[in-house]
């Protein structure tokens, strides 16, 4: 049986750690909830505040390096939980009833992937044990329909009020696409738009949800402008190429959400690089290390570097996103690795609530 010192040492150790997708120590985190002794070794009951599905055996084996490096060869089991809890919005907004967390998917310009990677910014979350909802806030060019495999389907009424969400892959999924014909174009001005997304977002019963996951339309104008007011967003993840062009874009859209005071998770380079399926060639087609250098420049996260793939493409066109169609593949891990830096993210900002209400100084006169 252990004595007291060596559990403290071993809590300490813990505590220590640096996970990678925090960005944080466990202490920081609270995270450590419990360390025992057993008549094995030990146990550490840890828990995260993002979805940990498949992340186990990669954290277990992470510690016991950790504890070896500082000199503790224990033998620990890990009890490994999630807690998702909900995060500040803008101030002038109140957050959805029942949906913890609306997390914005957004890009300064159209065909760099945003939808690709919201829809599998999605499934990976449900993959990985959360409650995901995905809303298609492109109402000129909805797409979600299509790539959850959802086209020509309608949503009911459930209580002559509400929509009831369609469902695939283990997410629940709203988009006009729904309610309208394929080929029918959205000839609205701006104030329809906005009215129609409102009315798709609080008509729309989702129940219990820890992510709702909002596919913005591209560009950064007055509507977009207008969503982001309107919608309340615990944070955005922006969406670009490697290409300059697509990064001064990207840079607009940033700026927006730091506008609107919604904190911007990170930036994601999506078709990043190119392997070649016949003789493992890489290649950076439009470029190296345009994500990482405008994440540094704003001080935010890369969150992901996806690669540009017909396959990854292929499976969106069928219905079946590439974290669902291909959930092995390392063309999916990509997208795994990303959700979890993006909830990872999302996490940490839980415990800066410092600006989350005004400081109130007291002068004497």
């Amino acid at each position: 049986m252990a004595d007291d010192s060596t559990l403290d040492a071993l809590r300490a150790a813990l505590d220590r750690y640096v996970d990678p997708y925090l960005g944080e120590t466990l202490g920081n985190a609270h995270a450590v909830r419990d360390v025992s002794a057993t008549a094995t070794g030990y146990t550490a009951r840890i828990a995260l505040g993002f979805p940990v599905g498949g992340y186990r055996s990669e954290l277990t084996d992470a510690l016991a390096r950790h504890l070896a490096a500082a000199g503790i060869p224990a033998a620990l089991a890990v009890e490994l939980e999630s807690d998702i809890r909900s995060h500040a919005v803008q101030r002038n907004l109140k957050p959805l009833e029942q949906i913890k967390n609306v997390v914005a998917v957004a890009s300064g310009k159209g065909g760099v992937g945003k939808s690709t990677v919201a829809v599998n910014l999605a499934l990976a979350w449900a993959a990985q044990g959360a409650r995901v909802g995905v809303l298609d806030a492109d109402i000129y060019g909805p797409s979600q329909p299509l790539m959850l495999g959802l086209e020509g389907q309608r949503p009911t009424m459930a209580d002559g009020k509400h929509l009831l969400p369609l469902a695939s892959h283990g997410v629940t999924a709203m988009s006009i696409g729904f309610l309208i014909d394929a080929e029918q174009p959205m000839v609205w001005r701006g104030p329809m738009v906005t009215q129609a997304l409102t009315q798709l977002l609080s008509e729309t019963q989702w129940g219990a949800l820890d992510y709702l996951v909002v596919d913005m339309p591209p560009g950064t104008g007055d509507i977009q402008l207008t969503l982001a007011q309107r919608v309340p967003v615990a944070g955005a993840v922006i969406v670009t190429t490697p290409q300059d062009i697509a990064l001064a874009d990207a840079r607009k859209g940033l700026k927006m959400f730091e506008k609107v005071a919604v904190p911007v998770l990170g930036v994601v380079e999506n078709m990043s690089i190119y392997v070649c399926s016949n003789c493992g060639h890489a290649e950076h087609i439009f470029g190296a290390g345009g994500g990482a250098r405008m994440a540094q420049q704003y001080g935010v996260k890369l969150l992901g570097e996806l690669p540009l793939d017909a396959r990854i493409r292929e499976e969106a066109d069928g219905g079946r996103p590439t974290v669902a169609a291909a959930p092995d593949s390392a063309r999916a891990r990509a997208y795994f690795e990303m959700a979890r830096r993006t909830a990872g993210a999302l996490a940490a900002r839980a415990r800066d609530r410092s600006g989350v209400f005004p400081k109130i100084v007291v002068e004497e006169s």
